[in-house]
């Protein structure tokens, strides 16, 4: 598996970092986690088109995380290059209310004729994929936000937890896991959001072998956090930025 960051940052502006969303190439599938405002932007600098993306996934429903959603649709639209292949769409509980309201704003806008389209919310059952497995898990941010546990054929583990805060169930989720990807929004505690030492106690209480650290808001950028996570933890950590490409 190869993970791509697209953005990571968070809904404040910045030069530095854009909102987030990243790539996963897990077997014969290219997949899009999230897609904040400006991702299909993102996409084309790291070398990839709406055309080349297999599924989407959402973890929940904040703008900087699914802004792109309408965007991506409309752009499967183009005369010019129509997307003709299947799409898949998965969120998380709510997430066919969503997209129906997206389709009474906008319309044919986003409707296409040309491919078909699989709009669907998570489960516990998994999904199975050419090559891959996902399976998903509650983590604490809103009610019905989710995380994202892959695996591929070689047996290797990649999580992305979207926005979270510490839980038992967060915990869970990143279990004995090769890489996991978690916010670090605050150098300090906010609700519903981790801090780098809480990022560090998850991926230590997990036994996960490396952490990367993403949703930085840009004070982030002005505090040494490696220095505050490697104080819980003793793997491989590394801060994410846009266009990184990480081996799993």
């Amino acid at each position: 598996m190869e993970v791509v960051f697209l953005g990571t940052g968070v809904g404040v502006p910045s030069l530095k970092r854009a909102s987030p969303g990243l790539i996963v190439v897990a077997g014969e599938e290219n997949l899009l986690f999230d897609s904040g405002p400006g991702t299909l932007r993102k996409m084309l600098e790291a070398g990839f088109t709406y055309q080349d993306i297999d599924r989407v996934f959402y973890t929940h429903f904040h703008v900087d995380h699914i802004a792109d959603l309408a965007p991506l649709l409309f752009a499967t639209k183009y005369p010019l290059s129509l997307r003709e292949q299947n799409l898949t769409i998965t969120g998380p509980r709510g997430f066919r209310e969503f997209y129906g309201q997206l389709v009474q704003l906008y319309g044919n806008q986003i409707v296409s004729e040309h491919y078909p389209l699989r709009v669907e919310e998570a489960d516990q059952a998994g999904i199975e994929g050419k090559g891959f497995r996902i399976v998903t898990g509650p983590v604490a941010h809103t009610e019905e936000s989710i995380g994202y546990r892959i695996e591929d054929a070689e047996g290797k583990i990649l999580i992305y937890a979207g926005d979270s805060d510490y839980s038992a169930s967060l915990v869970q989720l990143c279990k004995n896991a090769n890489l996991v990807i978690l916010e670090c929004s605050f150098p300090d505690k906010v609700e519903g959001h981790l801090s780098p030492s809480l990022a560090g106690r998850v991926a230590t209480e997990a036994n996960a072998e490396r952490l990367v650290l993403t949703h930085l808001y840009p004070v982030c950028d002005q505090q040494y956090i490696l220095t505050l996570c490697e104080r819980e933890f003793s793997g491989e950590l590394l801060i994410a930025h846009d266009l990184m490409r990480i081996k799993v």
